[in-house]
């Protein structure tokens, strides 16, 4: 997105691992700075903007991004996927107030992620591991918790909105600002009937808050919890046939972040964070009938526990130097059992491995025309050892209106615990590399007639190493998971946004991708992940998605947007073997809402906002992923009350 966007997104809180001070945004550095010197593409979601849209999980607000695309399985619940820049579905760190929120190995269903209490979502595009650490080969996307703001009155609000699929959500929430002590606190739930004729049934619950205590000028605490509890019931199988009458799935669990920030002195700042993330999944399919043969459960507990520890020293002269290290630990335990007439298949898993991490980076220039970001970091983790990643970045400003970026780093992936400690029919391999990425990129933003017109233009180009391929015939005595293939990924990304008449903003994004395997992996035949010459799945080469906003009073606001994502290849597992590799028909989806508010004023007596939502308007049937239905024209109508305390 384009500077002059991003910087219209304020606050005025301390540092986090994404900063914003009015009028700046840096997603890619962990320390405000001007964005005017970030050589990073970044994308800025306000979360007033994507309640106004309707807007209820991460993954639709996703959808609109340049270089993303989102994946799912189409009934609420099902199966979600991002894919960023070309890269795998396990390629993007997810964080909420500095919480990782992938599995151990970057895995992450973003179904059941809602925009609850969000204040905004910052995507950087690129390698981020450099910062991050593991997980961020493609991107960083940190999703911030909103607090009350100082001088506005507290406020309780109550939402209820219902429509398509016996669709409902209700929600009930707090905010509160003052000088020293500002908190938000909302509990929601969603459920809805599917798209199925039977078990369908999705439910998700979410209660989650941030508590800010400012202890004076120099000091500040910030503490944030989130707790899910979401269940699908699962109809389909792989191929996206309904046959199932009792298969469900659950995920639950708590999302912790404490963060201590302290000014030592006119130049140096620290800042420490320790972060809690579990999550129980459960999974149960009895037979659907006295006839059938064979029943699954399986239960796991996952957990992620990080501390942090950073300095921030600002010279006199444009240079600051921020160092500091990282340590996090994992761990997975479970139980699982397949059992029918010809036996029973106990499983279990206990593993646990932990990873430090040591970054610098330095920012030198902040005054124009020119500015470089240097930065550096090792990890050191207990299965795989040491990895080294970087990143540099150039901005240069020829003029006020124009800014030319270039940025160049790497990035890394640690295998899943089920790719290094799989026993049974499958067997993990403890010696697995980490999946790498080498990446730049180069950029061109500028502003046109006056600043009504904004511009970004960026061409990236990625190559992936050691992809890790499971195949089901390994050599005998060998694991199913090796280190074998390698694929390129290289595209444009383009973002316009321009005012058209007072109060009417209309933005376009596209994007076009091209990607290609260069090493083809061990199973590489016609039905394989990894062919030799062949794109990678599920990457469209054509995203369009434009968007007009209207604000035709203070009271009232329609957008419509749409997307129209082009062919892309996939495998289709209700055709034979060996002709399963099929290319998609492209889709188009046409999203309109509305509000309506109809409160005198914020600061005094209780109001009413009416709101409106359409998602895929035009009724389109063709298929995300082949096999599975995608969600029909779904409306949801409903109001938001809020009461002055």
């Amino acid at each position: 997105m384009n500077v002059a966007i991003i910087a219209l997104v304020v606050s005025a809180q301390l540092p986090q691992d994404t900063v914003i001070l009015k009028p700046v945004v840096v997603t890619a550095t962990r320390i405000p700075v001007s964005a005017d010197i970030v050589a990073s593409a970044v994308t800025v979601l306000r979360g007033a903007d994507l309640a106004a849209q309707g807007i209820r999980t991460v993954a639709e607000a996703l959808r609109g991004v340049p270089g993303a695309t989102v994946v799912e399985t189409g009934s609420f619940g099902g199966q979600t996927s991002l894919f960023l820049r070309g890269g795998e579905s396990d390629y993007v760190k997810v964080l909420l107030d500095g919480v990782p929120l992938n599995q151990a190995g970057g895995g992450l269903d973003l179904a059941h992620l809602t925009t609850d209490n969000v204040e905004r979502i910052e995507i950087v595009r690129g390698p981020g591991s450099v910062l991050y650490g593991s997980d961020a080969m493609t991107g960083v996307i940190q999703i911030f918790t909103r607090t009350g703001r100082e001088g506005r009155p507290a406020r309780l609000g109550t939402e209820l909105r219902a429509g398509s699929y016996g669709s409902t959500e209700g929600a009930v929430d707090v905010l509160d600002g003052g000088s020293r002590i500002r908190y938000s606190l909302r509990a929601s739930r969603f459920s809805s009937d599917g798209l199925y004729p039977y078990n369908n049934e999705y439910r998700n619950t979410v209660v989650s808050g941030r508590v800010r205590f400012i202890a004076d000028a120099r000091s500040e605490a910030s503490l944030t919890y989130r707790y899910g509890d979401a269940i699908y019931h699962v109809p389909t199988n792989s191929a996206g046939e309904p046959e199932d009458s009792n298969a469900r799935g659950a995920e639950r669990g708590p999302i912790v972040s404490l963060q201590l920030a302290r000014i030592l002195g006119s130049r140096l700042e620290a800042r420490v964070l320790a972060t809690l993330r579990e999550a129980r999944l459960l999974f149960n399919d009895e037979p659907d009938s006295p006839g059938e043969d064979g029943a699954f459960w399986s239960r796991d507990y996952v957990r992620r526990a990080a501390a942090s520890t950073m300095v921030t020293w600002r010279a006199r002269r444009p240079l600051t130097v921020t160092g500091g290290i990282d340590y996090e630990d994992q761990r997975q335990r479970g139980r699982s059992e397949f059992s029918a007439s010809f036996g029973t298949f106990p499983d279990s898993i206990a593993v646990q491995r932990s990873n430090a991490g040591y970054y610098m980076q330095a920012v030198i220039g902040a005054a124009r025309p020119v500015a470089i970001t240097v930065g550096g970091r090792l990890d050191d983790n207990s299965q795989f050892g040491a990895r080294g990643t970087y990143r540099v970045g150039v901005v240069f400003h020829p003029r006020d209106e124009t800014r030319l970026r270039f940025s160049a780093g790497t990035g890394f992936k640690e295998p899943t615990f089920f790719e290094n400690f799989a026993r049974g029919f499958v067997q993990g391999n403890p010696d697995l590399n980490p999946e790498r990425s080498r990446s730049w990129e180069a950029g061109l933003d500028r502003t046109l007639a006056g600043g009504r017109l904004s511009v970004a233009v960026t061409y990236f180009n990625q190559r992936f190493r050691d992809l890790i391929e499971f195949t089901f015939t390994p050599p005998p005595g060998e694991p199913n998971y090796f280190n074998v293939a390698g694929a390129t990924a290289n595209g444009v990304e383009a973002d316009i946004t321009g005012t058209l008449a007072t109060g009417v903003v209309a933005a376009i994004r596209y994007t076009y991708l091209h990607t290609r395997v260069v090493e083809e992996g061990l199973d590489g035949g016609a039905d394989g992940l990894f062919v030799a010459g062949q794109p990678l799945i599920r990457r469209p080469a054509h995203t369009i998605a434009p968007q007009i906003t209207a604000t035709l009073s203070d009271r009232a606001q329609v957008m419509v947007g749409g997307r129209w994502v082009g062919k892309r290849d996939d495998l289709d597992f209700r055709r034979p073997v060996g002709q399963r590799r099929v290319t998609l028909h492209p889709y188009t989806r046409l999203n309109l809402s509305a509000e309506y508010d109809l409160r005198r004023s914020e600061r005094r007596g209780a109001g009413l906002v009416l709101s409106l939502s359409v998602q895929n308007a035009l009724n389109d049937q063709a298929s995300e992923i082949p096999g599975f239905q995608p969600r029909g024209r779904t409306v949801l109508i409903g109001g938001r009350v809020e009461f002055g305390l």
